[in-house]
């Protein structure tokens, strides 16, 4: 079994939101993490709440303590802080759940 969570982000500057990524990379995968799929949308018809999304994707772990600590790194905040903050204006976690690998 692994961890996986969908994610809708409302991405403002997609230059930075990039570069996020890229340097998010390597520290996603020395905690065995993934992305499953990446989509950029443009009609949202329903959603239960208020942020707006234009992006959705799924990030994959083989645990969910590996994602916690993911999450958690120090190296990630940094990353975090510095590309992620001001190129979202939302994120919003759809659902989180076990997956048959």
């Amino acid at each position: 079994m692994s961890y996986e969570i969908l994610v809708g982000l409302n991405v403002l500057d997609d230059l930075k939101y990039d570069a996020y990524r890229t340097e998010m990379k390597p520290i996603l995968s020395d905690y065995e993490g993934r992305f499953g799929y990446d989509f950029k949308v443009s009609d949202v018809l329903i959603s239960e709440g208020n942020a707006d999304i234009n992006r959705v994707f799924t990030i994959n772990f083989v645990s969910k303590s590996k994602m916690e600590g993911f999450f958690s790194d120090s190296k990630y905040l940094v990353v975090k802080e510095t590309y992620f903050v001001e190129s979202v204006g939302s994120a919003t976690i759809i659902s989180s759940y076990e997956k048959d690998t």
